[in-house]
């Protein structure tokens, strides 16, 4: 990695910290370069504008769920098995990245139309891929969902993300640990 990827990467985590601390709206490219120990010229070298950094930050989030979420379908002993994976995974992710995820459910809105398409491809990109993921186990099993697929993966999902708000991490249960207890909710519905 040069020292050019490495400074971006520390940007983007200052960024983070910031945006999901006091809002993006209310922070500033100032808050952004005191937290990471550059000047604000030097700061405009590395990115060009505070929605260049959101934008990041949404690419890093939905990147990494992408990424993860192939790799559980891939290596998933069953159709079931992949299902329940991305559960998990999406619990857990969401719990051990709360100030990323903050940001991407709370700031969404602050994207504007040019930026947030691409954003939102990804994001169906990901969605289709949990999708996917479910008709296959319905095709390998022959059950049906008492709605449409469509619909329970937006259930899952939902329950799965919507842990950035609830979760303590000084709580009884890890982030992987309420992942199974989600999914051991959930899973029922697809077990008909």
């Amino acid at each position: 990695m040069s020292r050019a990827d490495e400074v971006r990467e520390r940007i983007l985590a200052a960024a983070v910290e910031v945006f999901s601390r006091r809002g993006y709206r209310a922070a500033s490219m100032n808050d952004v370069a005191e937290k990471v120990g550059l000047r604000k010229p030097t700061l405009y070298h590395y990115v060009r504008t505070k929605q260049d950094l959101l934008v990041a930050v949404y690419e890093e989030v939905l990147d990494e769920s992408l990424t993860s979420a192939r790799t559980i379908v891939a290596g998933a002993s069953s159709t079931r098995e992949a299902v329940r994976g991305l559960i998990v995974e999406r619990v857990a992710y969401t719990c051990e990245h709360r100030d990323l995820l903050t940001i991407c459910f709370e700031e969404e809105s602050e994207l504007p139309d040019e930026l947030a398409a691409p954003i939102l491809a990804r994001r169906r990109a990901f969605e289709d891929l949990v999708l996917e993921a479910v008709h296959a186990h319905l095709r390998a099993t022959g059950r049906t969902l008492p709605m449409t697929p469509r619909t329970y993966v937006n259930a899952c999902l939902g329950a799965a993300n919507w842990t950035y708000k609830w979760f303590d991490p000084a709580g009884p249960r890890s982030p992987r640990e309420l992942g199974d207890d989600v999914a051991a909710v959930l899973l029922p519905v697809l077990d008909g």
